[in-house]
């Protein structure tokens, strides 16, 4: 009895400490996949500049981490900018990996995007906290990006009246 009660108190941390890391491992790839389909939906032209809007973007990204996130992903950023050239693209990836604002501005047909996906995940056990927190207030940064050139979809058609 002793010794289990000299071990249980270890075994527990332990124990959630690895059910914690798991939790945020698989938070961490369905935030993967959600960016993944979304930018793919951009690239082919389903989404497009005009036509969505950020609120849009959040909620079909959220809708497809619902398995995980809470409903209305209160952690979730989105930060989607387009560009002319790679080179100018890849210009962001220079700076600090949080924007200090974040932007809503998707590219036409043959336009270079990044999407850049944000979760500020909150660490509970105690003894995780201090090695997966790595944002100021005690939560997880995960974090998705995708680049990619807009396929050469026609133009929306306008519809007179």
């Amino acid at each position: 009895m002793i010794e289990f009660a000299l071990l249980a108190f270890p075994f527990f941390l332990v124990l959630f400490a690895i059910l914690e890391s798991c939790v945020a491992f698989t938070a961490q790839a369905l935030l993967t996949n959600a960016t993944d389909d979304i930018a793919r939906q951009f690239r082919t032209g389903q989404l497009r500049a005009g036509s969505v809007n950020e609120q849009t973007v959040r909620d079909l990204l959220c809708e497809r981490m619902s398995m995980l996130y809470p409903a209305d992903c209160p952690g979730l950023r989105v930060d989607l900018q387009n560009y002319q050239t790679f080179a100018q693209a890849a210009a962001l990836f220079d700076g600090p990996i949080l924007p200090s604002a974040y932007s809503f501005d998707p590219g036409d047909a043959g336009e270079k995007n990044v999407l850049r996906v944000f979760y500020f995940w909150p660490v509970i056990t105690n003894i995780m906290h201090d090695r997966m927190a790595n944002l100021p207030d005690g939560k997880m940064l995960l974090f998705a990006t995708r680049t990619w050139q807009n396929e050469p979809f026609a133009a929306v058609a306008q519809q007179g009246g």
